[in-house]
């Protein structure tokens, strides 16, 4: 005797063995042998074969109509054998029972199960809609091989340039957009990117880096919301000194001016204002979730996306001729000692007398001018030379602390876009690439003051018990990276016990969190842990800091990106074929007068430092990629710069591949990676 039965979902038969009142040791035609509950057993017969009824069975199934049989089955519950008897004939045998099994069991939509070997009718309108959904599966499928044809063939349908980026970097993998563009890529073996490229949905490469970086960290717009400026409730006193600030001249967002007052009476103070939006902007407010929302300010070549509104930035940075609003650190040093002798924070306003600009003054602002006997022909130049004097006393301090000299071989670049700055770049500009070394005099009186004044109010906020966001470095070695957080922690890198960064609240959102905590010092003093708008251990700083550490991380990514994007397109301008580099690791090379680090075949085994020659072999605006080859070794090898060392990682990152989020399984539809 054979059985046919359920096999955990599936039929299989075989010969019976032995039996019990509970279970049966069959043999499957596969001389396997299985222990099969009573249960389970759905039809016994002598013959045909098992292999022969499940045969035929299914043959027989595949002819049955389902609507038909629907409307044949009896209402309640029924066994299959019945629907055969009643689709069939009244005589119906077991390998028409198997068929009837078998169709049933397959159609769900139709037919409810209710048991071993039972099913119901299932309403008509659910089988209406199933049939519905299976239509539109049907229609989907077709949809998508539809358009993987047309990709196939070199043409972009219009829903699949509309999800471009989606695809690409956040997809829905059960989207038929998503699966055509993977089935194209399959059949055409080719990379995704590279096939999208081919049917023309990716026609400007600058756009493409844009808008995706808008699909991911703006995809409602860089709009503003229509927000008042609030205006500065209290009546704040006029300090008595006349700033200046120092900036490029493309800066709007003018956060920081400088003071001097006292030359040649032996006591000199120096005075740091820092621009104060939060005087006028409160916690939770409308303006405050904005700036939440965003955390920083995003800046590229020729175009920025800013933090706070344009209206809100116009009404509290520091512009020349102005009364501003403004925290200030003044510092009372010893003239010829440089000695500090006193600290003070107020809350003011402060008459800015000029905005000084890098690229005028970088030129005729030299060490020279600074620290010469002539009288230098340039605004606040005694003012300028004392400054310098002290940032370069400070810079020692530090580097003593730090137990080495920083050194800055590497230049700073510039990035100038032949555009009026009224409209968003659209990667056809010509570009011009402007070297400015790191520790120029203008450079290191700005960032000397600016350290001075976050440490110092790192200190103080710990001093009176107020919590802050500081960033810390636990040592001064490869590997060991910046970290923020609560705890006012050594600065390995700065040679500062403190560092909170409190200096730049028009474009960073922990700047202006550091200031409502700083501002709750200068008027409550002691009492200011109960003034101050975030307590100690609040839960809303950590939020703070994940949050503004993921947002300011894409953002460098993305700006070393489109750097690297204008430095290509620079090559392609002037039509650069060879360039002087220096051998890092690995094959890569870092241009000499450029932002730029490539592979260069042939100086793999070259040692590290090694300068050479390069010819450019190919530039890719999509990929950013960028490949060289050795033309000539041009000295012997010079070690690298301690600062190249620990920055080597920022131009590991502008050289990383472009990442996709699209899986295909085709090893060749993987993105080539670029250097």
């Amino acid at each position: 005797m054979y059985v046919l039965f359920d096999d955990a979902g599936k039929f299989a038969a075989g010969r019976v063995m032995s039996e019990s009142d509970a279970s049966l040791q069959v043999e499957l035609d596969s001389g396997k042998r299985v222990k099969v509950k009573a249960a389970n057993v759905l039809l016994r017969f002598d013959k045909p074969s098992p292999a022969e009824l499940i045969a035929a069975g299914q043959k027989l199934a595949a002819e049955i109509d389902l609507d038909l049989a629907w409307e044949f089955a009896p209402e309640g519950d029924f066994g299959f054998a019945q629907l055969a008897r009643d689709y069939f004939d009244a005589g119906a045998g077991v390998e028409k029972q198997a068929a009837a099994l078998f169709r049933l069991f397959d159609a769900p939509h139709y037919f409810r199960r209710v048991g071993k070997g039972l099913f119901r009718k299932a309403p008509a309108e659910t089988v209406q809609a199933a049939l519905a959904a299976i239509e539109k599966k049907k229609q989907v499928t077709a949809q998508i091989d539809a358009w993987a044809a047309e990709l196939v063939a070199g043409r972009c349908p219009q829903p699949v340039r509309e999800q471009l980026y989606r695809i690409l970097f956040k997809p829905d993998k059960n989207a038929p957009e998503y699966k055509a563009v993977v089935e194209a890529a399959r059949r055409s073996q080719r990379a995704p990117l590279e096939l999208l490229k081919a049917t023309g949905a990716i026609a400007n490469p600058y756009q493409f880096h844009w808008r995706r970086f808008l699909f991911e960290q703006f995809p409602k717009g860089t709009g503003f919301p229509a927000l008042d400026v609030p205006p500065v409730a209290d009546e704040l006193p006029l300090a008595p000194v006349r700033a200046f600030s120092i900036d490029d001249s493309s800066t709007t967002e003018i956060d920081d001016a400088l003071s001097v007052t006292g030359l040649g009476t032996g006591t000199v103070v120096l005075g740091i204002h820092i621009a104060a939006p939060g005087l006028a902007i409160t916690p939770d407010s409308a303006l405050d979730r904005v700036a939440r929302e965003r955390l920083s300010t995003v800046y590229m070549p020729g175009w920025k996306i800013t933090m706070l509104p344009p209206a809100v930035v116009a009404a509290y940075t520091l512009d020349e001729g102005q009364a501003c609003p403004a925290v200030s650190l003044y510092v009372t040093l010893d003239e010829a000692t440089l000695e500090v002798r006193e600290r003070a924070t107020r809350v003011e306003r402060v008459m800015v007398a000029a905005n000084l600009r890098h690229d005028e003054l970088d030129e005729v602002v030299t060490e020279a001018t600074l620290v010469g006997d002539a009288v230098p022909e340039y605004p606040f130049a005694a003012e300028l030379a004392f400054c310098f004097r002290l940032a370069k006393h400070l810079k020692a301090q530090r580097e003593q602390v730090r137990g080495k000299p920083e050194t800055f071989t590497r230049p700073d670049y510039s990035f100038r876009l032949d555009t009026d700055g009224e409209h968003e770049p659209d990667g056809s500009e010509r570009v011009d690439i402007r070297v400015r070394r790191r520790g120029a005099p203008l450079d290191l009186i700005v960032s000397e003051a600016m350290i001075l004044a976050n440490s110092t109010w790192g200190g103080w906020l710990a001093e009176l018990g107020v919590p802050g966001i500081y960033r810390s470095q636990a040592a001064l070695a490869p590997g060991v990276k910046v970290r923020m957080g609560t705890k006012p922690l050594p600065h390995a890198g700065m040679g500062m016990a403190q560092y909170a960064w409190a200096t730049s609240p028009l474009r960073r959102y922990v700047d202006l969190v550091n200031q409502w905590q700083i501002i709750a010092c200068a008027r409550h003093g002691r009492t200011a842990a109960l003034a101050a708008p975030f307590r100690p251990k609040d839960a809303v700083l950590f939020s703070i800091i994940s949050a503004f550490d993921a947002a300011y991380s894409a953002y460098n990514d993305f700006q070393h990106g489109i750097e690297r994007f204008w430095t290509l397109r620079w090559l392609e301008q002037n039509a650069v074929s060879e360039l002087e580099a220096t051998v890092m690791k690995d094959g890569l090379v870092r241009a000499d007068t450029l932002p730029l680090v490539m592979r260069a075949s042939g100086c793999e085994a070259l040692p590290r430092g090694t300068r050479v020659r390069v010819r450019v072999t190919g530039v890719d605006l999509l990929t950013l990629d960028a490949h060289a080859s050795l033309l000539e070794r041009l000295d012997t090898v010079a070690a690298l710069a301690e600062d190249e060392i620990d920055t080597e990682g920022d131009d590991a990152a502008a050289a990383a591949p472009l990442a996709l989020a699209i899986d295909v399984d085709e090893p060749a539809a993987t993105p080539a990676a670029p250097a």
